[in-house]
């Protein structure tokens, strides 16, 4: 490499440096200002809101997690995140396991029907869900919430694992047929152990889209007792529409759990969504 390409190679990891340095600021400045006015009362907020805290107010973080209800907001979304996920994860891998290994008529047509589901925005079908939902008696009960929730994740779900799952070899499956594995063993016992990075991929998504879901749990609940965190940030900033301080307290409490699962499912996540332009 000649001194020339030497020094543009650096100059472009510089670059890159750079505009990551940019990113990272941008989303990093919002929350650090959010957890610093947290630790403010509202009176030191409108007179110093960028600085940092005078006295520190640990009084807004303590009141929150001591708080029955704030509990209450984070069991119910982990309760419906985690049914959506289980449902959706396991009717997309049957689904995709037919549309990748077997051939019948009308599958090609069948699969684009259910592709055409990421086509339908949920806003069209709030009022005819309501009223189905009404009239099978699951408003105010979390499979009103989760049974939609995983219809409309499907799509995305299936398309994802059929294309992971017709990378398999074909050999493996027959190498598997031969010694006596069925198919159904076969996608248990050989596919889904393969397919697992694609699968914590979808996973990860489900939680992700479950958790920040607002439109859909307000629909179904009006009976508080079933309030997801998303309706209780947005109760909690009307109670507390003045006090500014401690609403800034309650939304970083509330990013924490998502970022947690985020720290943790990250490598899992970019393993899943390179998997497949690796495999080979």
């Amino acid at each position: 490499m000649t001194a020339s390409q030497k020094t543009r190679a650096r100059g472009s990891a510089w670059s890159l440096h750079l505009v990551l340095t940019v990113v990272g600021a941008v989303m990093a400045v919002p929350l650090l200002y959010a957890t610093l006015s947290g630790f403010k009362s509202t009176d030191e907020l409108s007179r110093n809101p960028v600085g940092l805290p005078e006295s520190w107010v640990t009084s807004n973080y303590t009141q929150i997690l001591g708080s029955g209800d704030f509990w209450r907001l984070i069991g119910n979304s982990t309760l419906i995140a985690i049914g959506t996920t289980v449902l959706i994860v396991a009717v997309s891998a049957l689904s995709a396991f037919s549309f990748a290994r077997f051939a019948f008529r009308g599958r090609e047509a069948l699969f684009t029907l259910f592709t055409m589901g990421l086509m339908f925005p949920f806003a069209v079908a709030a009022l005819p869900l309501f009223l189905l939902l009404r009239s099978l008696d699951l408003l105010d009960n979390p499979l009103g919430v989760i049974l939609p929730q995983a219809a409309f994740g499907l799509p995305m779900t299936i398309i994802i694992l059929r294309g992971f799952f017709r990378q398999i070899p074909g050999e493996l499956e027959e190498a598997a047929t031969l010694d006596g594995c069925s198919s159904f063993g076969f996608f248990w016992r050989v596919l889904l152990p393969m397919a697992r990075p694609a699968l914590g991929t979808v996973s990860v998504l489900a939680v992700v889209t479950s958790w920040n879901n607002f439109f859909l749990p307000l629909l179904v609940f009006t009976d508080a007792q079933w309030w997801t965190l998303p309706i209780g940030v947005q109760q909690f900033q009307g109670q507390y529409s003045a006090d500014y301080a401690k609403v800034f307290a309650y939304l970083v409490l509330a990013m924490v759990p998502a970022l947690a699962f985020y720290s943790v499912a990250e490598r899992q996540l970019v393993g899943g969504l390179t998997a497949g332009a690796t495999k080979g």
